[in-house]
Order: structure tokens, then C-alpha cells, then sequence
């Protein structure tokens, strides 16, 4: 059976990772390891030499192969969740009023996105539209800030990539203490501060919740859809930031 575009990347991705381990192995190791053919593996192998990729033969009976551990990264094997949080910090780099060292950040995080598998660019194309990095939040909010807690951040986290509602205790500016339940559609930083820009079911309306506020979040199972950009303009439209 002939093997898809997808899965022959896929391949050559394991190809490159194993050829990277201090021992050598043969293409006969290779093709019992994948599950492929010697023939397989052999045209594999003359793909990767053609990309330019270092695959070394060393000489005798056994025919190990190498590739050196020192060379590029390759396609990396990222997670969608790790991607989007590598991406996230890169973009928080960018904003860091300290170019020395990170004047490269946009286009590493542009050789960064061509490197990921095709599958992981589509899904990371659809959020960079709905992440906002801004400038440092004022110093009337950093006086009042506290850290999110890791179980509010993961419901929140969560809910966003996975498109699902998540119920809220909330305390506003004011210190009322309200139960909300929310579509988190954005997510907009004000370094060091989160805020949540999402569909509000109690007030039927787009609302801005500060994360550091939130007391207690639970993810739902309940999905959303994606609300057209046009909502969320006023919501936006003094901020001035960047997308991952």
C-alpha cells in the first residue's frame, strides 16, 4: 500500500530522530524499527540526502547509517498545546524592551511556523488571530496583581484551544463576587497580566475578564463556535499588539 504525503513526512521526521542516537543503525534496522520495506527506507534515505541532510554510511559489513546529533533541528515534533506556548513566549520576547540578543525573535518565529507539519500549521493559523501581545500593564494594575493559580490557567488554556465554555467565579473591580459562564475566544497579555476577551452567557454580550481576578474556573463540556472578528472590534481597539 502506498503511503500518504502526511505519513511518508512523518517518516522521514523518525528517520532523522533515530539517525541522531550515538549508535548507528542499518537500513535494515531502520525498516524493522518503521514497519516499512528495505526499499522504502532506501528511497527515504536518498530523500533526505537530496534535502541536504548529512546522512553518513559508515563503511563495512554492517552499513550503519548516522546523521550527526549536532546538526539543525528538523521538522520539530511539537504538540499543538507546545507549539501554541512556544509561540505565545516568543511573542512576549518581541515585546521586551531589551532588543539585545532578540532582534532576530520574528523571524526565528517565522522559520519556527514553516517548520512545523502541515497538519500543526492549519490548527496554528486559526489562533494567531485570537492571541493579542501588548505592552507592560500600568503601574495602577501591577500594584493590585497576583499570580494565576495552575488549575484556573489550565481551564482557561484548555477551554480556549479545545472551544469549550468554562464556568467562572469572578471578582470585578468593584469586589463583587459573580458566577459567569464563558466562551474564552481571546486572549490578550499585558505583560505580566492575562485577560480573557469572550462571550459572556449571563450578560449576552462580549465581556474582558482579568485572570489574576478570576477565584475559581471549570472547564465545561459544553463547545462553542468561533464569533465573527467584527465583535470583538470595540473590545480591541486601543490595544496595540502583535500575534504569536
Amino acid at each position: 500500500m502506498r503511503s500518504s504525503d502526511l505519513s511518508r513526512l512523518e517518516r522521514l521526521d523518525a528517520i532523522a530522530a533515530l539517525l541522531k542516537d550515538d549508535a548507528a543503525l542499518t537500513a535494515n534496522g531502520l525498516a524493522e524499527r518503521l514497519g516499512v520495506s528495505l526499499r522504502t527506507i532506501s528511497r527515504d534515505l536518498a530523500l533526505l540526502r537530496d534535502r541536504g541532510v548529512p546522512v553518513e554510511a559508515d563503511r563495512g559489513r554492517g552499513g550503519g547509517l548516522r546523521l550527526p546529533r549536532q546538526w539543525g533541528v528538523g521538522r520539530l515534533s511539537l504538540t499543538y498545546r507546545e507549539a501554541v506556548e512556544l509561540l505565545v513566549s516568543l511573542a512576549i520576547a518581541e515585546q521586551l524592551p531589551s532588543p539585545w540578543l532578540i532582534a532576530n525573535l520574528a523571524a526565528i518565529r517565522r522559520k519556527l511556523v514553516a517548520s512545523f507539519a502541515p497538519s500543526l500549521k492549519d490548527k496554528i493559523a486559526g489562533l494567531r488571530s485570537r492571541i493579542l501581545i501588548g505592552g507592560s500593564a500600568s503601574a495602577a494594575v501591577l500594584e493590585s496583581f497576583s499570580p494565576l493559580g495552575p488549575e484556573i490557567s489550565e481551564a482557561l488554556l484548555t477551554g480556549f484551544l479545545e472551544q469549550r465554555r468554562v464556568r467562572l467565579f469572578y471578582r470585578d473591580v468593584a469586589g463583587r463576587l459573580t458566577e459567569r459562564e464563558v466562551e474564552p475566544q481571546w486572549l490578550l497579555l499585558n505583560t505580566p497580566v492575562w485577560y480573557v476577551m469572550g462571550w459572556d452567557h449571563k450578560r449576552q454580550a462580549v465581556r474582558s475578564f482579568r485572570c489574576d481576578r478570576i477565584l475559581e474556573a471549570h472547564l465545561t463540556d459544553v463547545p462553542f463556535t468561533l464569533r465573527p472578528a467584527r465583535e470583538f472590534d470595540e473590545a480591541i481597539a486601543d490595544i496595540r499588539a502583535i500575534r504569536p
